[in-house]
C-alpha cells in the first residue's frame, strides 16, 4: 500500500479511492492526511472498528456503496462481490464510472454510458496494480506497483 500511494502521488493523483478489502487499520494509515474514501469488501471483518478508525483519520467510509461526484462526474464505488447491486447500477445507467475490485484483475469496460474500472489489486494478484483516472480527459492508466 505504501508503494501504491507513493506511485499514485508521484503521478499527480488528487483523490484516493479504495475498492474494499481494507483489512486492517494499518492500511488506512497510508491514506491518512490524503483526500480518500473506501468501501467494505468481503474480507473486511471488524467493520465497526475500521469505521471508527477511519473517522479519526478523516477518511470517508461509504459502507458497501459510495455514490458521489468528483470533477462533475458521477461515481459509484463498490467492492464488486454484491452482484445484484452491480447489475442494478449498470441497469440504471446513472453513473459515469463504476469502480470495483473483488476479482483482483485490472479491467476497463463500458456498459452503456457507464465505464467500469477495476484497478487490480495489491494482494493475491499475479501483478500488483493500481489505476489512475484523469477525469478531465477520461484517460485511464494501469500502473504496476513494485512491492517487497
Amino acid at each position: 500500500m505504501s508503494a501504491a500511494v507513493e506511485v499514485l502521488r508521484g503521478r499527480g493523483a488528487q483523490y484516493f479511492l479504495h475498492c474494499g478489502d481494507v483489512g486492517s487499520e494499518h492500511i488506512l494509515d497510508y491514506l491518512a492526511g490524503l483526500p480518500a474514501a473506501f468501501v467494505w469488501g468481503n474480507n473486511d471483518w471488524d467493520r465497526a472498528e475500521l469505521q471508527r478508525y477511519s473517522e479519526g483519520l478523516r477518511i470517508t467510509c461509504y459502507g458497501t456503496f459510495g455514490d458521489f461526484e468528483l470533477d462533475g462526474k458521477r461515481f459509484a464505488l463498490i467492492h464488486g462481490d454484491d452482484f445484484k447491486l452491480k447489475h442494478r447500477l449498470l441497469g440504471e445507467q446513472r453513473h459515469d464510472y463504476l469502480l470495483l475490485g473483488h476479482t483482483h484483475v485490472p479491467d476497463d469496460t463500458r456498459v452503456g454510458r457507464v465505464r467500469c474500472i477495476n484497478p487490480g489489486a495489491l494482494h493475491r494478484a499475479r501483478q500488483k496494480t493500481v489505476a489512475l483516472l484523469d477525469t478531465a480527459t477520461d484517460e485511464l492508466t494501469f500502473i504496476p506497483v513494485q512491492t517487497g
